[in-house]
């Protein structure tokens, strides 16, 4: 099952993540999972919110470069040879992970997932009998 994630396109310049953070916060909208990226000339903030769809509205109000995208999640144990486990049958089924990040709550981790297919990567999920999350548990957390 798919979740909307918002990715922001942030200027590499001091108090930037801040004011995107800031925005945010003024609308009492919630960070469930984020990372951030860079490169020499900007960075990426790719953020699970309790309401995305907002959020990316509000930036767009604000004249913040954003866009939302679809991304998988999937629960497993904290331990490193779980994900392995878990994300080994993505490679079997030749499925790429563009990119990951997670977090855990006390021994539940949580990985957010973008591939190359994320249509198959739902169906390879469930074939393998992970235990895929939705929007909506993520934000119950």
């Amino acid at each position: 099952m798919n979740i909307k994630q918002l990715s922001v396109f942030l200027e590499n310049k001091s108090g930037r993540l801040n004011e995107i953070l800031d925005i945010l916060g003024k609308a009492e909208i919630r960070i469930i999972a984020a990372t951030v990226a860079d490169t020499s000339e900007y960075g990426i903030l790719r953020l699970i919110t309790s309401n995305t769809q907002a959020a990316y509205t509000l930036l767009k109000e604000n004249h913040v470069s954003a866009n939302l995208s679809d991304v998988i999640a999937v629960s497993c144990d904290s331990l490193a040879g779980t994900f392995a486990e878990q994300l080994k049958c993505f490679s079997q089924e030749n499925i790429s992970i563009e990119y990951m990040y997670c977090f855990s709550v006390k021994d539940r981790a949580f990985l957010i997932l973008r591939t190359n297919n994320n249509e198959k990567a739902c169906e390879i999920a469930e074939k393998y009998k992970l235990h895929s999350v939705s929007e909506e548990e993520l934000i119950q957390l």
